[in-house]
């Protein structure tokens, strides 16, 4: 079974019984580990319980395909439903899972973590084809869900924030669940007791990280500064940045770009096009975007895009080296900006 957009919540709250595994996987990482442990707590609380937990690794199947379906069918001795966690799972290890996954024993609920997989992956179809098992995705929080992310956490913390704080948050996280929830938590506890996120606090906070490094990426890229640009792709890539994030961060970037070029098409000036944008350019970013954009014919946005989406497409399934496609799609955009320019 493949679950998607609102199935997904639900599944998350109360996975259905006929259901012996799950496969949750993406390249959001820090979502991945997030939903993992929801599954596992739908069973039990305390995942550290040595009788109703196992916890096994793709190697470890790898050396002895029949033992998950031994742990899978063993009794917790302490009476309950049993739960078991599979880590660092590929397509390799499909093979591996084919026979338990088409045929689960026992009432144990089995969640194996994967890496970001593509749509031709064989342990996808393994998983999505099966009467009993579920194929769960993560992808990087953005728009609304990022959005309701952030907005429940500081509530839950007992703070409060206004649009503008909200729409600087939702621009400079998301990509990693993980990393959007420590980012969240350091500003939380940055802001003490006054009860309310501003945001001088939110600036002051969230900044220096992995999103600082893609804002200057996307803005060399957009202007043309290929030096600039591959410094800011070797410190993305040193700080654990995989591909998809990279390509979806330059993609949003791009696809504001497009959305003002659009709106001055249609009669706007430039100015007016960029305050329509939703979330808003921030004030002292505004006149280097209202020149990027002018910097840029529709068209050329247009076939950007389409690179960037080819590039994702490749990243998930073509096998060449992260390092080696981003170098060439950012050398590619930035050059032609540069031409664009001269």
């Amino acid at each position: 079974m493949k679950l998607s957009g609102s199935a997904i919540d639900g599944f998350l709250k109360a996975p259905k019984s006929d259901i012996k595994a799950v496969l949750v996987y993406g390249p959001d990482e820090g979502l991945v580990r997030e939903r993992v442990d929801r599954l596992m707590r739908t069973v039990l609380d305390d995942l550290k319980d040595p009788f109703r937990v196992f916890e096994l690794t793709g190697e470890d199947l790898k050396a002895d395909p029949a033992r998950l379906s031994d742990e899978a069918a063993a009794l917790s001795l302490s009476g309950g439903r049993r739960v078991g966690r599979i880590r660092q799972i590929t397509d390799q290890h499909a093979n591996s899972l084919k026979a338990y996954i088409e045929h689960p024993k026992g009432d144990t609920l089995v969640v194996l973590q994967g890496g970001d997989l593509g749509p031709r992956s064989s342990l996808r179809k393994l998983f999505e084809g099966a009467n009993e098992a579920a194929s769960l995705p993560c992808y990087g929080d953005e728009g609304r869900g990022l959005e309701t992310v952030i907005r429940d956490m500081i509530a839950q913390a007992g703070f409060s924030a206004n649009a503008d704080v909200i729409d600087y948050l939702v621009t400079h996280l998301g990509g990693d669940r993980g990393v959007t929830r420590s980012e969240l938590g350091k500003l939380i506890t940055y802001c003490g007791n006054q009860g309310q996120v501003t945001l001088d606090d939110a600036m002051a906070c969230v900044g220096d990280t992995a999103q600082i490094g893609m804002e200057v990426l996307t803005n060399a890229v957009a202007e043309g500064n290929t030096a600039e640009a591959l410094r800011a792709l070797d410190r993305l890539t040193q700080e654990g940045t995989n591909a998809v994030a990279i390509l979806r961060g330059l993609s949003r970037h791009f696809t504001r770009l497009h959305l003002v070029s659009g709106l001055t098409a249609q009669g706007r000036s430039v100015d007016q096009a960029v305050t329509a944008l939703k979330p808003p350019i921030l004030f002292k970013m505004k006149s280097r975007f209202q020149d990027q954009a002018q910097g840029w014919a529709l068209s050329r946005l247009g076939m950007a895009l389409d690179l960037l989406l080819d590039a994702e497409k490749d990243a998930k399934s073509s096998g060449l080296p992260d390092a080696a496609l981003l170098e060439r799609v950012i050398i590619r955009l930035a050059k032609g900006a540069g031409r664009r320019r001269r």
